[in-house]
């Protein structure tokens, strides 16, 4: 093999160069050196694994300990060369290594493959990003927290059908989007447990002939178990597949606060303002204040969903073991870990600027009889069954629609006209503030009960 350093690994077997064009197309270096930390992480406990099994002596252990700190330091300086003849991210640190401290460098090597080594870059990548976005995650939600704190008496309506249906508190609802998030780091937090397994020793598809320990391996590198069959630990991606699937989840719960943010600070509803700083102006309408950053997230969920299904695809036709349509898996990977990163910085620092227009969300409210439940719910109280409620209500609120008002201006004498169980105390249960309240039970939309439900919110955290 040629002394030079970009020479390939395994041009042994070759009578011929790789042609240039098959050596750009085939090379992952472009986009897999985002994972040089995590290599150099899993060479140094491959080398002090092998000093202890005695296949290197410590010597040789702490010159390539050695050598490799020096190049993780060239590359996040910025002074290391990364050559695509070298193809991948791998290749060019071991290379460098060789070049650094001789051929102690290449015994690095023993013991192990490509396939496995990759397979453990990647699950250590993954595993620091899984912590990183359920903090984030969690920064969110306590935000959230905040507000709904704030807002825990400020009535607004509650929809279904997007069509007003009971009145709500602006709390209650932002405690919905909570629990959602909560449940988004729940699956991230059970997604890392398999995520946390190592493939190291497995080589390339049979295990190897040298005496390894890998669970010394995994001890060193914090996994919590190894994979225990080799064919499966080297070609298998279902721990990127399942991340992919609990980040497009947890886009799509973004994306739904975005769909209801667009229509919120709209002029027809007006419920919220968005601070300036996280909207744009239209290059011809000088009076617009556009949600841009909310639309975009909804956008790029659509973004998040093509890489899962992505991922799927490339698997679904695969023979084991190890496959080159694997080198496939980053980028989608890498993106949607950018675009949730970015999504939740978005979405953290936006909300904790918004402003309710408490005004607006009451008269929202007062709007479209949302308190005809509770008054079917008073009639059922007075002895009525509820079915007969529902018809006095529809007709009351067919009155109202012809008065053009609402149905706490009814005139008691015109409700007792409906049903002769109707008193003078009907009109508790007419008004919004009577409504919210009277739902004082767990789950409920009581300010009571969005008090007591952030400050448990905020204990699921930790």
């Amino acid at each position: 093999m040629s002394a030079d350093s970009k020479a390939k690994p395994w041009g042994g077997r070759f009578s011929q160069p790789t042609d240039a064009f098959v050596e750009d197309f085939t090379a992952s270096v472009g986009f897999d050196r985002r994972l040089y930390r995590y290599d150099i992480m899993g060479s140094v406990a491959h080398a002090t694994m092998l000093a202890e099994v005695g296949v290197l002596t410590e010597q040789e252990r702490e010159a390539i300990v050695g050598g490799l700190r020096e190049i993780e330091a060239e590359i996040e300086s910025g002074r290391f060369d990364w050559s695509v003849a070298l193809e991948d991210v791998h290749m060019n640190i071991e290379a460098r290594l060789t070049s650094r401290i001789g051929e102690t460098g290449k015994k690095l090597h023993t013991g192990r493959s490509r396939n496995d080594q990759v397979a453990t870059d990647l699950r250590l990548f993954l595993r620091d990003e899984i912590d990183a976005l359920r903090e984030e995650t969690a920064e969110l939600c306590r935000v959230l927290i905040a507000l709904a704190e704030r807002e825990a008496d400020t009535i607004m309506p509650g929809f279904t059908h997007l069509q007003t249906a009971q009145p709500v508190t602006f709390g209650h609802h932002m405690l919905a989007w909570v629990e959602m998030l909560l449940r988004d780091r729940e699956r991230l937090a059970d997604c890392r447990r398999r995520v946390n397994r190592l493939p190291l020793g497995a080589a390339a598809l049979a295990g190897t002939t040298f005496p390894i320990d890998r669970a010394r391996t995994a001890e060193l590198l914090g996994f919590e178990a190894v994979c225990e069959n080799s064919l499966d630990a080297v070609s298998d991606r279902d721990f990127v597949i399942e991340f992919l699937s609990d980040a497009a989840l947890l886009m799509m719960h973004l994306s739904r606060f975005s769909e209801e943010l667009v229509l919120w600070v709209s002029q027809q509803f007006g419920f919220v303002e968005l601070p300036d700083a996280y909207c744009t102006g239209s290059s011809i309408m000088p009076q617009k204040k556009n949600p841009d950053v909310p639309e975009l997230i909804r956008g790029k969920s659509g973004r998040v969903f093509g890489h899962l299904v992505s991922l799927l695809t490339l698997m679904k036709g695969q023979p084991l073991a190890y496959n080159k349509d694997n080198q496939e898996d980053k980028e989608p990977l890498f993106d949607t870990i950018d675009t949730l990163h970015g999504s939740l910085r978005a979405y953290t620092e936006m909300m904790a600027q918004v402003k309710v227009c408490r005004e607006q969300t009451r008269a929202a409210a007062a709007r479209g009889f949302a308190t005809a439940t509770d008054l079917a719910d008073y009639l059922v109280r007075k002895g009525l069954p509820f079915r007969d409620a529902h018809e006095v209500v529809g007709r009351a609120v067919r009155l109202a629609l012809e008065r053009g008002c609402g149905l706490e201006e009814l005139e008691l004498d015109t409700l007792r006209g409906l049903c002769d169980l109707i008193g003078e105390d009907v009109y508790n249960s007419l008004t919004l503030e009577g409504s919210v309240a009277a739902r004082n039970h767990i789950g409920g939309t009581a300010p009571e009960q969005v008090r007591a439900a952030a400050r448990r919110a905020r204990e699921r955290l930790g």
